[in-house]
């Protein structure tokens, strides 16, 4: 799940992509995959690409928040959470600050 979801990422030249494990933190997921797009067009745009490529895998969204706004769009995959952020939402909420204590995911690992 998380290799189709970065790759769908990167494939839409989505900025800043990172994973964090929060397993050992929290349950309301293993992962979270935080992304930035550079304009709202774009981040609808790689959350569509997201949605696509796991559709293509037979996965659904258990929740999606945040299209209409586009400044912060979350797909709940239940085990994966995924934020993608204008940049300077991003920058406002800070998630990896709030999410620190978690484990950095290599990006190469996944992608490889």
């Amino acid at each position: 799940m998380l290799r189709t979801i970065v790759t769908a990422l990167e494939n839409k030249k989505a900025q800043e992509i990172k994973v964090i494990e929060i397993s050992d933190l929290t349950i309301l997921a293993d992962h979270f995959v935080i992304a930035s797009g550079t304009s709202s067009t774009q981040v609808k745009a790689l959350a569509d690409e997201v949605e696509f490529q796991m559709a293509q895998e037979g996965v659904k969204p258990l929740h999606t928040e945040g299209y209409p706004s586009g400044s912060w769009i979350v797909l709940d995959y239940g085990s994966v959470v995924v934020h993608v952020f204008y940049g300077e939402t991003r920058d406002f909420y800070s998630l990896e600050r709030l999410w620190s204590d978690g484990k950095n995911i290599d990006l190469k690992t996944l992608t490889e």
